[in-house]
């Protein structure tokens, strides 16, 4: 069990039956002034303010009861992508459970639009073991109105070190969508208004499915994913992105998928091909101009032999001094502007 898990869990030590704790159980804080409790609060670690939530929960009386997995719900405002990188990591957790047992209960609220099933505020990973193993879940059962619960949930985002910058955006993002005002959204993700307005303006700016398909990116931080977003204005950019993400490269990691995306809306425009013929006035077809994207080529009808390309090579200096010449006055007109009128 890692060090998060074993903080939470020792304040859990009795079984499911015992009395709940009372408050002279619980860990006094020195008395302070009133303008220092919350910087105090402030300054807890992620992991003690999980604790504090469930030794909440005890202390007014909730108690510890087995519930069916099967009859949770993960929270309305979903937080993760599937985590294909992160396997065994879950596999790990099974295992323990297996083992061990379920030592760190999961924070359930009462199903809003079904009485007789479950939420999940925090938990979710432990839920799924419970799920695989087929055995009952410890939970504590909260009575919580949607603001509570996405506070919850946000305490738990926030104890957890793994959860990447795009999870983060998206459950701002869903929770706004809601209907929760920004100041919630901030105390549930520990942030300031100007980052949850940075997190929000993120993940409404790629298209869903692009973020599904790109997964958790786990090593790529907010300034990436900015880069992307503006990428993703440019010319053709959404379109190059989703003909890559139709047709994947196989194996390829959720970080690695992310940098293949941001190269696709990168990458300029290709132009078009330019194939055409080149005719004298009298008719004559005289050379082919063939412009591709990496060369042009002038390829001289062979009819007309070296004499031809001869000339044209000693005359292409005077050519291209005429051309700069007429790209400099069309340059200098459009500097100008139109002539006034000085009759």
């Amino acid at each position: 069990m890692n060090k998060r898990s074993k903080s939470i869990a020792s304040i859990f030590a009795t079984r499911p039956d015992a009395a709940p704790l009372s408050s002279d159980n619980e860990t006094r804080l020195p008395r302070v002034s009133s303008g220092s409790v919350r910087s105090m609060k402030e300054s807890f670690s992620q992991i003690e303010r999980e604790n504090e939530t469930l030794r909440q929960s005890l202390s007014e009386g909730a108690r510890i009861v087995e519930i069916d997995p099967f009859l949770i719900d993960p929270s309305p405002y979903a937080d993760r992508y599937p985590d294909d990188e992160n396997a065994e990591s879950f596999e790990a957790l099974v295992t323990s459970m297996a083992e061990n047992g379920q030592e760190v209960p999961v924070l359930l609220r009462t199903h809003p639009l079904d009485a007789s099933r479950f939420q999940t505020a925090f938990g979710h990973r432990r839920v799924r073991a419970a799920r695989t193993l087929n055995r009952p879940v410890r939970a504590i059962v909260r009575e919580m109105d949607d603001e509570a619960l996405a506070l919850a949930q946000g305490i738990e985002n926030s104890a957890r070190q793994d959860l990447t910058f795009i999870e983060r955006a998206v459950f701002a993002a869903r929770l706004e969508e809601a209907g929760q005002s920004r100041a919630v959204i901030g105390r549930a993700l520990s942030v300031d208004k100007a980052e949850v307005s940075k997190l929000i303006a993120v993940a409404r700016s790629v298209p869903e499915p692009m973020l599904r398909q790109i997964g958790r990116a786990p090593k790529v931080g907010r300034t990436r994913w900015q880069a992307l977003v503006e990428a993703l204005n440019g010319e053709g950019a959404i379109q190059r992105v989703q003909r890559l993400l139709f047709d994947p490269s196989p194996g390829l990691s959720s970080d690695e998928r992310f940098a293949a995306v941001l190269e696709a809306a990168k990458r300029r425009p290709t132009p078009a091909p330019v194939e055409r013929s080149i005719i004298a006035h009298s008719g004559r077809r005289l050379a082919q101009l063939s412009a591709k994207e990496r060369d042009t080529k002038l390829v001289i009808d062979r009819d007309l032999g070296l004499g031809f390309a001869d000339f044209i090579a000693r005359h292409l200096p005077d050519l291209f001094d005429a051309y700069e010449r007429e790209q400099g006055n069309s340059e200098a007109s459009a500097e100008a502007g139109p002539s006034e009128d000085r009759s």
